[in-house]
């Protein structure tokens, strides 16, 4: 198994940062710190924790700021990087992001966002929730009171993840998907088939768009409560203020 990470998004409403830079490079440690840490350094770090070695970074908007830290990445987190390009970041959404990773995928996978910041039992949690027969894990957030931006969840019982959607009414929902999925090698192909509908019906469509088409096509994707914990997506400059608070925690 690997770690992919998806950080080939602009960022715009955190400039100035994302002037150079991606936003899984915008700094998180405290303000004005040198070499302070990056949501990318948290993920890698939560994924080194739980003893994975390889890592998979879809890159973009501004990638040559991925490239020049790569070596100094593997080395700090003792990990191997390997870089995987998206010609189309500035132009579409995250579906098609996801799918430029389809063949890394096929060595099962940890999924995050490149925005989330998280701490690591949200991995360990993902793990301990392998088998029996589950093929698809979602990090769910069923703690947090729901409005309209957020990426809601609808569960049944026995069945896993009925809905994934921003467009429903938050009192439908089990709670929020927090952007961190574990990923079975036998669901990269079906996977991998949904996603590239997804983003052809629409290339603004999200990835969630993609699991939405897999639970339509009658394939189970499960979900498992991470309890309360700190975690932020970070869309904005108030979400970075929240980040900077999460992040000293760890």
């Amino acid at each position: 198994m690997i770690g992919l990470v998806l950080a080939a998004g602009a960022g715009r409403r955190l400039r100035p940062y994302t002037d150079t830079l991606p936003k899984a490079l915008v700094p998180v440690g405290p303000e004005g710190a040198e070499d302070s840490l990056t949501v990318l350094d948290l993920t890698l770090g939560n994924f080194a924790a739980i003893g994975l070695t390889e890592v998979a970074v879809v890159v973009g908007y501004r990638k040559e700021a991925v490239y020049e830290r790569k070596a100094a990445l593997e080395a700090r987190y003792g990990i191997t990087l390997t870089l995987i390009d998206n010609p189309k970041a500035e132009e579409w959404n995250n579906a098609y992001s996801l799918w430029c990773a389809r063949e890394v995928i096929r060595q099962g996978a940890i999924l995050a966002n490149g925005d989330t910041v998280h701490p690591v039992s949200v991995e360990r949690t993902l793990l301990a929730a392998r088998g029996q027969g589950r093929r698809i894990i979602l990090a769910l957030d069923t703690v947090k009171k729901l409005a309209d931006e957020e990426m809601k969840v609808v569960t049944a019982p026995g069945e896993g993840v009925r809905r994934i959607t921003k467009l429903m009414d938050p009192a439908e929902a089990a709670g929020e998907y927090i952007g961190v999925t574990l990923i079975e090698a036998e669901a990269a192909t079906a996977l991998a088939d949904a996603l590239r509908t997804t983003y052809e019906r629409d290339p603004q469509l999200y990835y969630e768009d993609g699991y939405q088409e897999l639970i339509d096509r009658g394939f189970t994707i499960d979900a498992v409560p991470i309890g309360e914990v700190p975690w932020v997506e970070i869309d904005n400059q108030a979400d970075l203020a929240k980040g900077r608070e999460i992040a000293c925690q760890y």
